[in-house]
């Protein structure tokens, strides 16, 4: 058995050399095509975006109201009907989604809620819960992220009720977050 160029009709390989004795090799710049240069990382953006969403939220926020009844958390954004936060207590939404504050300082979970915030608006979630604890393990046993959640939901827009957990959810330690549709 020969190889290829033994089978091939002998003029074949004549007319082919013929064909292609002016033909110059192509320079190999030509054939590959160069890398595409990567997007660029907006790392400016990103840090910005964090940065708004740490501002978006601070400790020294003082509200204009807030309804209070003992140690419970309540709230309902004015121009609210008090239904609202009657049906939220009651379990009228179904939770969504939740995030644990559990382990994390002031600045780390002020920064998870905001971000948590921000996400859920972007998945259309109307109702969520929020666990801060009940500050068992803090220096004084009481509970300090519980009362600043207090004060970033307050803040934040997407926010029109929230009310204490019930206490298959919680309780005293979570609270459930009523978030614009």
């Amino acid at each position: 058995m020969g190889t290829a160029l033994e089978d091939e009709d002998p003029n074949d390989l004549q007319l082919f050399h013929e064909a292609v004795k002016g033909a110059r090799p192509v320079k190999p710049s030509r054939i590959l095509h160069p890398p595409k240069k990567p997007k660029p990382i907006p790392r400016q953006l990103i840090r910005d975006e964090q940065q708004a969403l740490i501002d978006s939220l601070s400790d020294h926020y003082i509200p204009a109201h807030e309804l209070e009844s003992g140690e419970e958390l309540l709230y309902l954004r004015e121009g609210q009907s008090p239904m609202v936060l009657s049906k939220l207590r009651r379990g009228f939404w179904v939770v969504q989604a939740h995030i644990d504050l559990h382990g994390l300082i002031s600045d780390e979970a002020r920064l998870y809620v905001a971000e948590f915030i921000a996400d859920c608006k972007k998945r259309g979630l109307r109702c969520v819960r929020i666990v801060h604890g009940k500050g068992l393990g803090s220096r004084n046993k009481e509970p300090v992220l519980k009362h600043k959640l207090r004060n970033w939901l307050m803040q934040k827009d997407e926010v029109i009720a929230y009310a204490q957990a019930k206490s298959t959810d919680g309780g005293s330690g979570a609270v459930i977050v009523l978030l614009k549709a």
